[in-house]
């Protein structure tokens, strides 16, 4: 298993544990779950992706890795 993937088991819970605090629902309208669930999983892989890729990106260039 390559660093990038366990970046991602890392993240992305963290990820769905921050958006946790988020009414998401409160910008839809009513009996709209399905779309502000979906637009949810969207928002979680999104930003799981932007924030590995910047520690993968900031551990290149720093030489950690």
């Amino acid at each position: 298993m390559n660093i990038k993937s366990l970046l991602y088991i890392f993240v992305t819970p963290l990820v769905i544990w921050a958006l946790d605090g988020v009414n998401i629902n409160a910008i839809f309208k009513k009996n709209k779950i399905y779309q502000a669930s979906i637009l949810y999983i969207m928002i979680c892989l999104s930003l799981s992706y932007l924030v590995v890729n910047f520690f993968m990106d900031f551990f290149n260039y720093t030489k950690i890795i």
